[in-house]
């Protein structure tokens, strides 16, 4: 494959560390995104020049899933380019070090393998002027971590990349979306940031996936791909907010003390009912926590000065229950039937009888995080996990749409492994 020239992106990943460049005073770098984006070349190509012009006489860790995939990947790609630019390279596959001498300089690399949790004893005790994590999201934390911490060398950088994985994955809730805290700077790649793809390769790539697995690979987004419970649910089924009129409001709430509040405001337009607003607390993410009152206050701003039919609530919060009665209030106790309640959800979803709003990002985001609890061995159990806002849509369609229905009825819900 031959490269006449970079892309935009890719430019961007070249001269980051440069004293001229604006992202110079970052500390990391993170490239994720879809498959075949052109972020391994730049990125590994950025590495080896980096260490080569900034540093002389010191080791460096380049890190990958195997040793045999990051040579295959990485190193066979990046060292006969260095090797074009001037380099001269060798390498003791029994030491698993790379040498390169390059413009009077001379630095060593060292070759990881990130496997499984053992792999981070490999790494102990060695000092790095910088490390280089091919496809992070496939190593476990404990590796990457300890690698991260051999890099002591002032002037030390941290670069990662990576296809995404499912939005509760630790390197996604620990470096991208926290990398400006950590001064981190994260370019996100899509297909058309690699030139080297003709447009009838990008389609044909395009045709070859679908539903969650396009959404990872073609668009490179961070969505859950095993064991959703609503594996249905696209992005193109969430709406805007219709401008009306709206003829009933329901609220519905899921209550929590440590684990978190969510609260949904429902509107019927139409026929259809819209999820159009929410309110979501987590007292672990905002170490606090909240008291009923506090929780009745925010549910009367969610209600504005809507006329709202009832306030569906989990049977559980007594406490809660009561207070909203004492301010007036009409409170119903939700139908609580995780299994049953999961199957009139979907059958709601699907039949368009209810509809999620754009304005609720935590619903949305529960949407990809909730899944069926696979590792337990139990039948059609979910994960008690990113389920708050499941549990309150649940509540409001077991006991709003179907709660004037009456009798026994036995089912199964389907799971898709």
């Amino acid at each position: 494959m031959s490269y006449q020239r970079f892309s935009d992106k890719q430019r961007t990943v070249l001269s980051w560390w440069m004293p001229s460049s604006p992202h110079h005073g970052m500390e990391a770098i993170v490239c994720d995104g879809a498959v075949r984006s052109g972020k391994t070349l730049a990125m590994g190509l950025s590495f080896f020049l980096w260490g080569m012009t900034c540093f002389d006489g010191q080791r460096f860790g380049v890190c990958g899933k195997t040793i045999s995939s990051l040579r295959r990947n990485v190193l066979s790609e990046i060292l006969p380019r260095m090797e074009r630019l001037g380099a001269v390279w060798k390498e003791r596959r029994s030491e698993n070090m790379v040498t390169v001498t390059f413009r009077g300089h001379q630095n060593q690399f060292y070759i990881f393998g990130g496997r499984d949790e053992s792999s981070a004893s490999l790494i102990q005790g060695i000092t790095f002027a910088g490390i280089l994590l091919d496809e992070v999201a496939l190593m476990p934390q404990s590796f990457v971590e300890q690698a991260c911490a051999r890099c002591s060398v002032a002037g030390s950088r941290l670069w990662f990349n990576c296809n995404p994985a499912g939005p509760s994955h630790w390197f996604y809730t620990t470096w991208i979306q926290e990398a400006e805290q950590r001064n981190c700077l994260r370019l996100h790649f899509t297909m058309e940031d690699n030139p080297s793809l003709t447009e009838a390769i990008r389609q044909r790539y395009k045709r070859l996936y679908t539903g969650v697995f396009y959404r990872r690979f073609i668009l490179g987004q961070w969505a859950q791909a095993e064991g959703r419970v609503y594996d249905f649910f696209e992005p193109e089924m969430i709406k805007p907010v219709p401008e009306g009129p709206f003829d009933q409001w329901y609220i519905s709430c899921d209550y929590g003390t440590v684990n978190p509040t969510s609260m949904g405001l429902w509107g019927r337009c139409g026929g259809i009912w819209y999820r159009v607003q929410e309110f979501y607390f987590s007292s672990r993410s905002a170490m606090r926590q909240m008291t009923d009152e506090e929780y009745a206050a925010e549910l009367r701003k969610l209600a504005g000065d809507r006329k709202i039919m009832a306030v569906i609530v989990d049977p559980s919060a007594a406490s809660f229950i009561e207070v909203l009665r004492r301010k007036g209030w009409r409170v119903r106790k939700a139908s609580n039937d995780v299994l049953s309640g999961i199957r009139l959800t979907s059958d709601a979803l699907k039949e368009g009888q209810i509809v999620i709003c754009q304005g609720c990002a935590d619903c949305i985001r529960e949407m990809d995080e909730y899944v069926w609890d696979l590792a337990s061995g139990a039948k059609d159990r979910v994960k008690k996990e990113h389920d708050h806002a499941m549990d309150d849509m649940r509540y409001f369609v077991a006991t709003v749409l179907h709660g004037s229905n009456s009798g026994f009825a036995a089912c199964t819900v389907e799971r898709r492994r």
